[in-house]
């Protein structure tokens, strides 16, 4: 028999019971559909997360911990390392400082900063440059926003009363220093000592970029790290972060730093952590997806037995015609097939289709019941189906559809020619 006649045959016995396929196919649909939409959950939220940490850090960073900065050896053999690029030191000043601009005050985190190593760096200004003398600073986004006078502080206090009334919170947007604040000049109280503060005046020449967060308010200011040598008494705890060329090369120079006795660190080290959470999670889900694929099993089993058992003349005919039991047990194999093919890409585009709708829907839905503080969800990733899922969560579904279909293909094959001849029609 032709493969073209096999098909045809498969075919036309499916139309003749309809309703049983279609019953089954849609059981097999729902398994199949509940296994990817469920496992998708977990690629959604690995997605969000990894996205995240990602956002929070340059992935080609690797952090050297503690409190003491490098020595010069120790700078020159890091910098000789393969791949590489650049070594910055950040110092923060230990107290906050305070910040004085016309009538209008705000107390703020300060940081002495390696400019010349900055410069061989992207750029992160929004507006302006970097400092290049003692005297000049590079401030956080919203410095002039907490830039505020007596009045803007009253304001505040009362809009933040009636936020809270209303279960929610005030950032002050509304008052602060209108005005451009790049190029004004600010008078700055450094504590230098426990007991002595001293006071200069700073030139704006930069603006760093916005926050990724929008509830973060970024009102640091950053000094050139020559300032030191003006101020050999202040207080700083040093911080020491290592460029390296690409992703590729960030766990080599980890280790090879770690090999020296350096105490380091990685944001790829916690996406690797992050990976294997997720791949044992993502696994659990797949399970349990799996087992309504087992579940629409027993629906292809059953149409099956029930297709040996209404063929059985047919069966007689083709044996005593010279079919052989493998090409009778073929036969059935590929109607079971049929059904789980069909079952599966039903699933597939059903899949896609909730999953885009949840993606669309669930942040808006989530965002009007909690109100202000969830603009977070709006980039949250709640469903993903990678193609990797797909392939998985197919090749279950037609394998239990096989397997199903196996023992009443294999059953048809044992039917006595003439008994299957002498059933009545």
């Amino acid at each position: 028999m032709r493969f073209k006649d096999q098909l045809q045959f498969v075919t036309s016995h499916m139309r003749k019971n309809k309703l049983r396929v279609t019953m089954t196919i849609l059981a097999a649909t729902i398994g199949c559909a509940f296994l990817i939409v469920l496992a998708s959950v977990g690629f959604g939220v690995q997605q969000t997360m990894e996205d995240e940490i990602l956002q929070q850090e340059t992935v080609t960073q690797i952090q050297l911990w503690g409190d003491e900065a490098l020595t010069d050896a120790d700078r020159t053999k890091i910098e000789n390392m393969e791949h590489v690029n650049v070594i910055q030191t950040k110092s923060e000043l230990v107290g906050p400082v305070e910040v004085a601009f016309e009538d209008r005050t705000t107390t703020t985190q300060s940081m002495l900063v390696d400019m010349e190593a900055q410069q061989q760096l992207p750029s992160n200004l929004a507006e302006g440059r970097l400092p290049e003398a003692t005297n000049e600073i590079v401030v956080g986004y919203h410095f002039a926003q907490t830039l505020i006078n007596d009045a803007d502080a009253r304001e505040i206090e009362r809009k933040s009363r009636e936020a809270e009334k209303n279960g929610t919170w005030y950032d002050g947007a509304d008052e602060g220093y209108k005005g451009d604040i790049l190029g004004k000049q600010v008078d700055i109280t450094i504590p230098v000592t426990v007991n002595t503060n001293e006071t200069k005046r700073f030139t704006v020449v930069g603006i760093l970029e916005k926050p990724g967060y929008d509830w973060y308010i970024d009102n640091q200011v950053q000094f050139i790290d020559a300032l030191q040598a003006d101020l050999p008494m202040l207080d700083l705890s040093p911080s020491t972060t290592i460029f390296v060329d690409t992703l590729e090369y960030v766990i080599p120079t980890l280790d090879a730093l770690k090999e020296q006795g350096y105490q380091v660190y990685s944001v790829v080290e916690e996406l690797k952590e992050v990976e294997i959470f997720f791949f044992i999670f993502k696994a659990g889900l797949i399970f349990i997806g799996t087992i309504a694929v087992l579940i629409s099993s027993i629906g292809i089993f059953n149409t099956m037995t029930m297709a040996v058992t209404e063929r059985t003349r047919e069966i007689g005919v083709l044996k005593a015609i010279g079919a052989s039991p493998s090409l009778i047990q073929r036969l059935f194999l590929m109607e079971s097939a049929f059904i789980g093919i069909i079952g599966t890409v039903l699933a597939i585009i059903i899949s896609y289709t909730i999953s885009i709708g949840v993606n669309a829907i669930l942040p808006m839905i989530l965002a009007t019941s909690l109100g202000e503080g969830s603009d977070g969800l709006t980039n949250f990733t709640f469903s993903a189906i990678p193609l990797s899922l797909v392939l998985v969560a197919s090749a279950i579904s037609l394998g239990v559809a096989m397997i199903s279909g196996w023992r009443p293909a294999r059953k048809s094959t044992n039917i006595e020619v003439i008994q299957a001849l002498r059933q009545e029609l």
